[in-house]
C-alpha cells in the first residue's frame, strides 16, 4: 500500500498540504467540494504536486516538513515537480 503526500492548489495559487492513502479518491473529493472547510471555500481544487512512501509514519512526517515550510519554499518544491502549475492527472 502506498500513502501519499499532496499538495492542492486553487487558482490564486492558495495552498493545501494534506496525507492520504487514497490519492485518487481523495483528489476527487477536492474538486467535487464535497467536504465542507478550507479547500471547499477557496475552491482549491487543482492537484499540483505529490509524493508516495510505503509507510504512513513516513507519509505523516513529510506532510508536518511540509507544512512547517514558508510558502516560498512550498512554492519552489511545486515548481521542481511542476513548473507549470498543471493541474496533475493521475492515471494508474
Amino acid at each position: 500500500m502506498s500513502y501519499y503526500v499532496y499538495i492542492m492548489s486553487s487558482r490564486s495559487r492558495r495552498l493545501y498540504i494534506g496525507v492520504t492513502s487514497d490519492l485518487e479518491g481523495r483528489v476527487w473529493e477536492h474538486k467535487e467540494g464535497v467536504l465542507e472547510g478550507f479547500t471547499k471555500t477557496y475552491k482549491i481544487n487543482q492537484l499540483v504536486f505529490y509524493e508516495d512512501y510505503p509507510d504512513m509514519l513516513q507519509a505523516i512526517a513529510r506532510e508536518k516538513q511540509l507544512k512547517g515550510w514558508i510558502r516560498a519554499k512550498k512554492i519552489s518544491l511545486i515548481l521542481q515537480q511542476n513548473p507549470g502549475w498543471e493541474d496533475r492527472r493521475l492515471s494508474w
